[in-house]
């Protein structure tokens, strides 16, 4: 059973685990135990698998009971909804777990509604948590309840009297309610968030092309919570839905001295003896410049570590190809188990389903290093503010497991000035790499400099390179100055 929590001192209000991942944090612990919740949300911001979320994992995770009363699908929509989850309804239905008290459309509405006044409603309500010992409740949604409702004033005491009843029964309670814009009125009848103890929005509003969803608590009467939109994702590799909660961020893991191979001696002495085990490198360059030639040095820099290589541009087979050309053949990685290669199209999902992914990946796995190539594959998917929050929370995963990742990032034109996803990223790296195009007596050669690297006394000095059947081969530094085609310096 699960204990409810309190919260930070003074606070005359404990809190109620919800188990949803990432909601603990931004709700300081948990929801208001034994009071109403109300959810509110526009159409497929997730209402419902929310909801449905709190009561599966009170069975799942502390074999809680829990009740769902639905006032608009019947239940066995529900349970087939929730089975893309895996999450066997039926099954807790059975064995005493879950109960339904079906409202849905279909019924007589006034054995539901009574007198304007929940009167033929509460008492079922109450039958189904005494028969399974219920600690959750659900009601999805208010706005069916309520439908035939034209009076607000009978709204809000229909409304506020099962809130009293929820907290007689000292039963925890999300009750759901639609709204018809993302940044409106919080719910239909313009009462609900009054009489709720807390409030909880989810958004799916529209970025651009591309749909996002968010979480932000409104309000928890008597208790503390943190502020602001969070991004948040549903799907079976999420196990549901999934909060991202970026302020979660905390910079205290102990920071490594200790140095690591690049995959390449010239590279290595250029960047001080290496990298810094834990940390993490930005390689960017206009296309062609060799950003992925230098995260194949990288994956083989280290032969006793496991690695992760990330791919959004270039297909597996693609990548293995390229590697033999240099000689520095992916299979033998692969089948001696020290690689795995995902590659995936970053239209395929969103960036929130994206970092859940890579997160389980990482989980699985537990690599020691981490390639993404590229950051910018991902930049075109998203905004600039879900860019960046993707890549702090990626950041943050990788500095928490101790891994050290290489990040590729193309920049904007052939000449090779900042990108967006260079601009967005570089504050957060501890190394940046930057290829460039130079020109010599009407040839075009390519250049290669350690802009940064925290912690070290890098070689700052721009140096020519070139690719060659065994990978990257490092110059000796740049020499003279003059007018460049690319209008970049040129050496003599």
């Amino acid at each position: 059973m699960a204990e409810a929590s309190p919260g930070t001192a003074g606070q005359a209000v404990c809190k109620f685990p919800t188990d949803i991942p990432g909601f603990e944090f931004i709700s300081d612990g948990g929801l208001p135990s034994g009071r109403a919740t109300l959810v509110a949300g526009s159409s497929g911001s997730g209402k419902t698998v929310f909801c449905a979320q709190f009561l599966a994992e009170g069975i799942r995770r502390r074999e809680e009971p829990g009740v769902f009363v639905t006032c608009e699908e019947p239940p066995a929509a529900i349970r087939a909804n929730l089975a893309a989850l895996d999450w066997p309804v039926a099954e807790w239905e059975e064995s005493g777990q879950w109960a339904f008290v079906d409202l849905a459309p279909g019924m007589d509405e006034e054995s539901v509604t009574g007198s304007f006044d929940l009167g033929a409603l509460l008492p079922r309500l109450r039958h189904a948590v005494d028969r399974v010992g219920a600690r959750r409740l659900v009601v999805d949604s208010l706005g069916s309840l309520f439908s035939q409702f034209s009076d607000q004033q009978m709204v809000r005491r229909a409304l506020g009297r099962l809130m009293a009843a929820v907290r007689d029964m000292g039963i925890t309670t999300l009750v759901t309610a639609e709204r018809t814009e993302e940044y409106g009125p919080i719910a239909r009848f313009q009462v609900e968030e009054f009489v709720a103890d807390s409030v909880v929005l989810l958004r799916n509003g529209l970025e651009g092309e591309k749909r996002r969803r968010t979480l932000e608590v409104l309000k928890m009467r008597g208790t503390s919570h943190r502020t602001g939109e969070y991004p948040f994702t549903i799907g079976a590799e999420a196990g549901g839905l999934s909060v991202v909660p970026l302020s979660a961020i905390e910079l205290n893991r102990p920071a490594s001295g200790a140095r690591t191979s690049f995959g390449d001696t010239e590279l290595d002495r250029m960047c001080d003896g290496g990298l810094l085990e834990g940390s993490i490198t930005l390689v960017a360059g206009p296309t062609g410049t060799g950003k992925t030639l230098i995260s194949t040095h990288f994956l083989n820099g280290a032969p006793e570590e496991s690695a992760l290589l990330l791919a959004f541009e270039e297909g597996a087979d693609q990548l293995r190809r390229n590697a033999r050309g240099w000689g520095m053949p992916l299979e033998d990685l692969e089948a001696g188990g020290r690689l795995r290669i995902s590659a995936a199209y970053p239209e395929t999902a969103s960036l929130e389903d994206h970092l859940i992914r890579i997160k389980h990946l990482l989980e699985a796995r537990r690599p020691r290093r981490v390639v993404v190539d590229s950051l910018s594959a991902l930049e075109r998917i998203s905004s600039q503010r879900s860019f960046r929050e993707f890549v702090i929370a990626l950041v943050a995963f990788l500095r928490e497991q101790g891994i050290t990742a290489l990040f590729t990032t193309n920049t904007n034109n052939i000449q090779g000035g900042s990108s967006v996803s260079e601009d967005q990223v570089s504050s957060m790296t501890d190394t940046i790499v930057l290829l460039r195009y130079l020109e010599q007596e009407g040839a075009i050669h390519r250049g290669l400099a350690v802009l940064k690297m925290r912690g070290s006394n890098q070689d700052k000095a721009v140096r020519t390179f070139t690719v060659t059947e065994r990978g990257l081969r490092i110059g000796g530094p740049v020499q003279g100055s003059g007018t460049s085609l690319l209008g970049l310096p040129t050496f003599d």
